[in-house]
């Protein structure tokens, strides 16, 4: 075979992980191996299953008890404190059209979840303006907005609600941690790889103008009309989402696994896996790109567009949704020592927890919905998320362990958890 030959036959097999079937397909692999005892760190207990579930209706119920629950997205964090941010922004920007809105809706949602990896127990962002102090998740969202609102990543004055490639490309480290208040007291876990992403973003947004300046300036709100372009009869799948921010996105993610020059981004090795073709050993998650596609759904709705499919991603492998089954004992680790050590990203170890997460949060969803009397259609796995998975692991965190810390400690960049 050709070099030309293999290049191609390596660039479909990376296509093919670009999306919510391959980590479905990849995490399953890794479970049923684990239900035969044959994963390096992790045991599966199916039994244990049931009891976690009740725990979910649990803080369901506690938190939603009309069931009322929106989708899993950064928006929920965006109005920490019971504040409605954005609404705010609705209000006094002044937009021509509904397209405008949901390219600086996208600007926000993109930048926010780029900057969500895990923040560590220590930080904390103080919000003047409500006198709140926020942590976690919740303070980096609070955080990027009031930059995003304050302009802080606009180059045009008369219009502070947007994203411009040319400020993401020269934004510096002191800049983002005088937004998000960081300091020899307040240390954030992977600042410098948050802010090199956002780095990178600002590159890959510059040398792709027909791609994110098809109707204003190059920016990441761009992927909207690249997005609304694939809908039918105002349908748009959630899935297309997802493959869209893969296929554009792919570039930004630091010194990842490459396949026939296709950046795989969040796609990690582990030796169990197994491919006829040459993604043999590679499980892709895709964590934040699925986050970030939950996080458009909602304005591409409030642009007009109906999202169908939603189901079609998958539950989101971060340690949250992984401190739930860890912390209920739905898995256990085969090392109890491991609960003391710290791991990278791209250990065996983490991959597995991850893979295992996927698989069970696909089999967590029907005990959850036949205990609250709801079908799949009215109760899809955003909304499990919301209500649900990531908040029972966050609730039994808290409950384990003082600071409310994962079960595991993870070494992170800033762009994976």
């Amino acid at each position: 075979m050709s070099d030309q030959q293999t290049m191609s036959s390596e660039a479909m097999a990376a296509r093919k992980l670009l999306s919510a079937a391959a980590v479905h397909e990849r995490s399953e692999q890794l479970f049923q191996h684990g239900l035969d005892g044959r994963l390096r760190h992790f045991t599966i207990h199916p039994e244990k299953l049931d009891a976690c579930a009740d725990e979910v209706v649990k803080t369901i119920r506690s938190s939603y008890p009309a069931l009322d629950i929106p989708f899993h997205a950064r928006w929920r964090h965006i109005t920490a404190g019971g504040y409605d941010r954005w609404g705010a922004v609705m209000e006094t920007a002044q937009w021509d059209d509904a397209a405008a809105m949901a390219r600086a809706a996208f600007d926000l949602a993109i930048i926010s979840v780029l900057l969500d990896a895990g923040a560590g127990s220590i930080w904390r962002y103080e919000e003047g303006r409500t006198g709140e102090t926020f942590t976690r998740s919740e303070g980096l969202a609070v955080a990027s907005f009031n930059m995003f609102a304050g302009g802080a990543f606009s180059s045009h004055p008369e219009d502070p609600f947007r994203v411009d490639e040319d400020v993401l490309l020269a934004l510096t480290p002191e800049e983002l941690a005088e937004g998000f208040q960081v300091g020899p007291d307040n240390p954030i876990v992977g600042h410098d790889g948050r802010i090199s992403l956002l780095n990178r973003l600002g590159r890959v947004i510059a040398t792709n103008p027909d791609i994110f300046g098809r109707h204003d300036d190059p920016r990441p709100g761009g992927l909207f009309d690249v997005i609304a372009a694939t809908a039918v009869d105002g349908a748009i799948k959630a899935t297309t989402i997802l493959e869209t921010l893969l296929a554009h996105l792919g570039a930004i993610w630091p010194g990842r696994i490459s396949l026939g020059g296709i950046n795989l981004g969040d796609t990690w090795r582990h030796p169990l896996c197994e491919a006829g073709d040459a993604s043999n050993g590679l499980v892709p998650f895709h964590k934040l790109s699925q986050w970030l596609s939950y996080s458009l759904i909602e304005p591409l709705q409030w642009a007009g567009y109906t999202v169908i499919d939603i189901d079609g991603l998958t539950g989101l492998p971060e340690y949250r949704n992984g401190g739930l089954f860890l912390d209920s004992g739905v898995i256990a680790l085969k090392d109890p020592a491991d609960e003391k050590r710290s791991h990278t990203v791209d250990s065996t170890l983490v991959v597995e927890w991850r893979a295992l997460t996927v698989a069970l949060l696909d089999r967590i969803a029907d005990p959850i919905r036949t205990k609250l009397g709801l079908s799949k259609s009215a109760f899809p796995l955003a909304k499990i998320l919301e209500g649900g998975t990531w908040a029972t692991g966050r609730r039994l965190a808290r409950e384990k362990r003082a600071d409310g810390s994962p079960p595991l400690t993870i070494i992170s960049d800033g762009t994976v958890f």
